[in-house]
This record gives C-alpha cells, structure tokens and sequence, in this order.
C-alpha cells in the first residue's frame, strides 16, 4: 500500500513538472502549474518526513 502511495505520488510530481515544463515553453497556465507544482513538492516533501519519523524507534 505505501509503495503504491509513493509511486503515485511520484508520477504525480512527474506529470506536473512536465506541464511547467510546457508552461514555460508555451505560456499555458504558468502562475497555475507553479502553484500546484509547489504544493506538489510541499506535499512529498511532507510525507518523506512523516515517513521517516514513522520508521524512527
């Protein structure tokens, strides 16, 4: 189940750092895919710390 989670989660940040990619390259949407491309790494980054802490004895 976590690992299903993490890959989700990662092909999620893929997808969205491909669209600012494009964002850039097209101008389609900037300010939104910065917006959600941060709270995207915000929310990995989160949850790699929530995990960590988990794991800690």
């Amino acid at each position: 189940m976590v690992m299903s989670m993490f890959t989700l989660l990662w092909g999620i940040v893929v997808l969205l750092f491909v669209l600012w990619v494009a964002g850039f390259a097209l101008h389609i949407a900037g300010g939104f895919i910065h917006l959600v491309l941060v709270l995207a790494i915000a929310i990995a980054v989160y949850n790699f710390a929530m995990n960590r802490d988990a794991r800690q004895p």
